[in-house]
């Protein structure tokens, strides 16, 4: 190897590999298994109320236990995945997620369950982060944003396959049954993520691997190349991941990336929690409250894919920023439909698409702005932030339904944290159109 040249840029050249295509495959394995996990509580909590004779606000513990789980999660794992690896953390987190889900499948009772369902979070709260680095890491600059939302719509993929398994298993085995389900899969995951799946190329070259490991992950990426260059990052690792988040440059960059994935997942869960009930309490059928819940999620997918190439075509703040007022204004026309269907359907599709799609590009964004030495941790403690949003979101949808506020008043409220999120990211926008001149290394 003769010629030094930038890790990104040497990416960039290459057309995409078999080995950047396996990468994302088996990234999006992950958070399949992840979107399965994390939703399969919501449906197997009926049938657990039933056998145990619970209330249902016995079981808000049980919902608190694995949102908290995946909080702490991202905040304990990120940071281990720069130190240590994203490979490395990555099958740990699968691991240690499969084998809590089994566990849970074996709870005697409902405390039991509910700290194993704390602990099945810890996992899925430490795959999902070390997922969009690792997709990140092996994209080229030009297409990462449409590859990253593609890769993380295995999430919602898998909750909706969590779905119709569910339904089908809580007949034949009961809802231990989908939890056994939930701790074998990402098992049988283990092995071929052990075998198959790279480490980041970024990561060895800023910890300075053997050359011989180098070359050998080189030679799969260009295995046509006959000339091997040597690498760099490009980037200083100076102090601790968590400190570089609040460092220089970024430390304000860090607080706007949290407002927003606040904000948005806020709005995600008090939706995604309590629409069916507001529409069953204003009066309308489950199956109608169904179908409008179901928009949110296809909008969401569709508007991952959708504004992941136009992040990467007209600028990923700009996409966002915009993104996120129309989402304000979409969340405005739904609490103004005056119950009309074809209008609150057409509306929370809007919701889906432009808030729950730019929280998928969020993610690829916070996964563009940190330096190799604390991406990890950035995107870990950014999806922290917006887990506190999520909680925030589920228990302000009881509180305003305990208020006695109409569903009107209560969804035309959540345009604030939608324009509050596009404020954040188009100040970003601004900052780092500013930090141009001293570029960020991706």
């Amino acid at each position: 190897m003769h010629a030094r040249q930038d890790v990104q840029q040497f990416i960039d050249q290459l057309p995409f590999s078999r080995l950047q295509r396996l990468t994302l495959w088996l990234c999006f394995l992950v958070v399949t298994v992840d979107g399965f996990d994390t939703a399969a509580i919501g449906f197997i909590a009926p049938a657990i109320r039933a056998e145990w004779q619970l209330s249902a606000s016995a079981l808000a513990p049980l919902f608190g236990a694995g949102l908290f789980g995946l909080m702490a999660g991202a905040l304990i794992f990120g940071p281990l995945a720069d130190r240590l690896g994203r490979k490395t953390i990555l099958l740990f987190s699968v691991l240690f997620f499969g084998l809590a889900s089994l566990a849970a499948a074996w709870s005697p009772s409902l405390p039991a369950l509910v700290a194993w369902r704390f602990l099945t979070g810890l996992g899925l709260g430490g795959a999902m982060p070390c997922a969009i680095t690792m997709t990140s890491e092996y994209c080229p600059s030009a297409r990462r944003s449409t590859l990253v939302t593609l890769m993380f719509c295995g999430f919602t993929i898998g909750s909706a396959v969590g779905g119709l398994v569910s339904a089908h298993l809580l007949v034949q085995f009961g809802w231990r049954g989908v939890l056994l389900v939930g701790g074998v899969l990402p098992l049988l995951l283990v092995p071929i993520l052990a075998l198959w799946l790279p480490e980041s190329l970024r990561f060895l070259v800023s910890r300075q691997a053997s050359t011989v490991r180098l070359q050998a992950l080189l030679r799969r990426l260009a295995p046509t190349s006959v000339e091997l260059p040597a690498l760099s990052v490009g980037e200083s690792a100076a102090g601790t991941p968590v400190r570089a988040l609040f460092s220089g440059r970024y430390a304000v960059g860090t607080s706007l990336l949290w407002v927003s994935f606040f904000m948005s997942l806020l709005i995600i869960y008090l939706i995604s929690s309590w629409l069916p009930t507001l529409l069953t309490h204003a009066g309308a059928s489950m199956s109608r409250a169904s179908l409008v819940t179901s928009t949110f999620q296809i909008g969401g997918t569709l508007g991952a894919i959708v504004l992941g190439r136009f992040m990467d075509r007209a600028g990923a703040h700009r996409t966002l920023s915009l993104a996120y007022v129309l989402g304000a204004v979409c969340v405005a026309m739904s609490g103004l439909s005056g119950g009309q269907l074809w209008l609150l359907v057409l509306a929370i599709f809007g919701v889906g698409v432009f808030v729950s799609g730019s929280q998928v590009g969020a993610n690829a964004l916070a996964a563009q702005f940190y330096p190799t030495h604390s991406r990890a941790t950035g995107v870990s403690w950014a999806n922290a932030a917006g887990r506190c949003g999520s909680v925030v979101g589920s228990l302000c949808g009881g509180w305003m339904m305990s208020m006695d506020l109409g569903m009107g008043l209560i969804l035309s409220m959540l345009a604030i944290p939608a324009l509050v999120s596009a404020l954040a990211i188009a100040v970003l926008g601004r900052r780092h159109a500013t930090w141009a001149r001293q570029p960020i290394s991706t």
